[in-house]
């Protein structure tokens, strides 16, 4: 969009005084949940002014259900985590006075994000043909859990669920483990990733084309795709990840890839070569284990081996050990440990993001650092309807009268402090 088009509106953003990269785009985001969310988080992470539309009841699923109900500034922590740099729209999409003030706000945006069950938009009057129609330079993104065609379009897309399709619960542990699966939400994170990913690519393309596309990311695609080496090895040569007797942190890396308990806490111990690891621990058998691929075919042997010979030294004394010797290792931390540790302190990864109540909250930095165009973080996470006034009024120039009306019939809404 051009910027008569859009408007001088962009609500009281606080950061950095320096425009980030994505500065003139416009995304409505009518996600909710975890990788729709994070998406929109990370488009405004990069200066995209991000307004997320939301039920007017009770808002989007993360503010009435968190981590055992877990609160920060009157919000769940779940919802301040993905929902910052964002303005927020109460209005009620079934509503056909809440359907038309989408409908200009598409013709001020550059992106539409979202997240609903397979033909949800559609029957919502706001699928991709419906804005196009609208707006033709849109960029349309659908998040999904199996995409829009085939027998599971209509299965519900959740991180766990995914992880079972995928293959990837029985890479890690010993055989005869239950299926293990990741704590790190991966599938939900990497696709709102791939997400901007395509959504960045469309944006490109329209500065050749003049219009824009539907981009559809679904996660069972994501996580196929981060499991390249997995597959395409299983493809094109046969073998799966196997688990063996003694338990690995993968089933398809050579031993000793793992963790490993010490005298007061865990090592972790990556890509280290076993004559490397042999004179770590003075062992003349593993030293004479010089090819790459004896780690595979030694690696029960090689767990047994070396699995309790950790336990007379403390992690910080192995790590010291391991750092000289050219070995690849690491700690294993809990949450107060990470927050504790030197580099993340030093390196200013948790700052502050203000909020609309309880003044501001805790959270990650931006992981992207870029010079001249940095992402900063220019607001918490909003209040439900915080900006709805502020949206409808200098954005969409509607008159108070008009407001008024939308939000007496419930069309939309504003925060109850403002009412």
């Amino acid at each position: 969009m051009t910027n008569s088009d859009k408007g001088s509106d962009k609500g009281s953003d606080k950061g950095s005084d320096k425009k980030g990269a994505l500065a003139e785009l416009r995304v409505i985001d009518a996600t909710q949940m975890l990788a729709g969310p994070i998406a929109g988080t990370r488009l405004g992470d990069l200066g995209a002014d991000v307004i997320k539309v939301e039920p007017p009841a009770s808002g989007e699923f993360n503010r009435t259900r968190g981590f055992e109900d877990q609160q920060s500034n009157g919000e769940m922590t779940t919802f301040l985590a993905v929902n910052r740099n964002k303005r927020s729209l109460a209005i009620d999409l079934k509503s056909a006075d809440g359907l038309e003030v989408i409908y200009e706000l598409v013709k001020k945006s550059d992106v539409f994000l979202q997240n609903f069950r397979h033909g949800t938009a559609d029957r919502l009057g706001i699928g991709y043909q419906d804005l196009k129609k609208i707006n033709p330079r849109i960029i349309y993104c659908s998040i999904s859990g199996y995409g829009s065609v085939g027998p599971y379009r209509d299965r519900p897309g959740q991180d766990l669920i995914v992880q079972g399709y995928s293959g990837s619960m029985f890479s890690v542990g010993a055989a005869g483990d239950d299926p293990t699966p990741s704590a790190l939400w991966g599938a939900d994170v990497m696709t709102g990733y791939q997400a901007v990913i395509g959504i960045l690519a469309a944006v490109e393309s329209r500065h050749h084309t003049g219009v824009g596309q539907h981009v559809e990311v679904d996660m069972l695609s994501v996580v196929m795709d981060c499991q390249l080496q997995e597959i395409v090895t299983y493809l094109n040569a046969g073998p799966m990840p196997r688990r063996l007797e003694e338990r690995s942190a993968h089933g398809s890396i050579p031993a000793p890839y793992g963790v490993y308990k010490t005298k007061d806490a865990w090592l972790t111990l990556a890509m280290v070569p076993l004559p490397i690891l042999g004179e770590i621990l003075n062992d003349d058998w593993l030293k004479t284990l010089a090819h790459y691929n004896d780690g595979h075919k030694y690696r029960n042997e090689v767990y047994k081996k070396i699995r309790n010979s950790f336990k007379d030294k403390t992690t910080a004394e192995w790590i010291e050990i391991c750092d000289k010797a050219g070995a690849w290792c690491g700690p294993v931390y809990n949450y107060e440990q990470l927050m504790n540790d030197k580099h993340i302190k030093e390196t200013n990864y948790i700052v502050e993001q203000s909020q609309f109540r309880g003044g501001s909250a805790k959270t990650v930095r931006p992981p992207i650092k870029m010079d001249q165009t940095p992402p900063s973080i220019r607001r918490g996470a909003p209040a439900l309807g915080e900006h709805t006034e502020e949206i409808l009024g200098k954005l969409l120039q509607m008159k108070p009268e008009k407001i008024s009306q939308l939000i007496n019939s419930g069309a939309v809404a504003k925060t109850k402090e403002q009412a």
